[in-house]
């Protein structure tokens, strides 16, 4: 017995890659848009159990707060400061 399936049923399983000798993977650009992260991001990679890895975004505490605090200190303070580094 013969049976047929239509090619989108195929194409939503989803891409297989595979694991490098130096233990990196391609991730493929469909499952990079759902997930919302974009090249250069960086991520935290967490086992969960046998053959399943989950990769999250890692917050970047410093973007993140950069220039929060603009205009809170007195600019001759922080040159003050500053100047002590040297």
């Amino acid at each position: 017995m013969l049976f047929f399936t239509s090619m989108e049923k195929v194409k939503n399983q989803g891409r297989s890659t595979k694991i490098s000798v130096k233990h990196q993977v391609t991730i493929p650009i469909d499952a990079m848009r759902i997930a919302g992260l974009e090249a250069g991001e960086r991520v935290m990679a967490r086992a969960e159990g046998p053959g399943r890895v989950v990769l999250e975004r890692q917050d970047d505490v410093l973007e993140r707060f950069s220039g929060s605090l603009t205009g809170v200190f007195d600019q001759r303070i922080l040159d003050q400061l500053r100047n002590e580094w040297d």
